[in-house]
């Protein structure tokens, strides 16, 4: 809208990427998930890296 890049989300709900989800969080609780934000990104296939314009 208004010339900007429309942010589009991957599907988290997959059964799939749910169980990742799932196992990054176990490990969240159980403490030993060191960077929370990188193990998502790699269980949910992002970057990391915000798309800005």
């Amino acid at each position: 809208m208004f010339g900007k890049k429309s942010q589009q989300w991957p599907d988290m709900t997959s059964p799939e990427k749910f169980k990742r989800g799932q196992a990054v969080y176990d490990r969240i609780v159980a403490g030993e998930c060191e960077d929370v934000t990188a193990e998502l990104d790699a269980a949910y296939g992002l970057s990391g890296k915000p798309d800005h314009d």
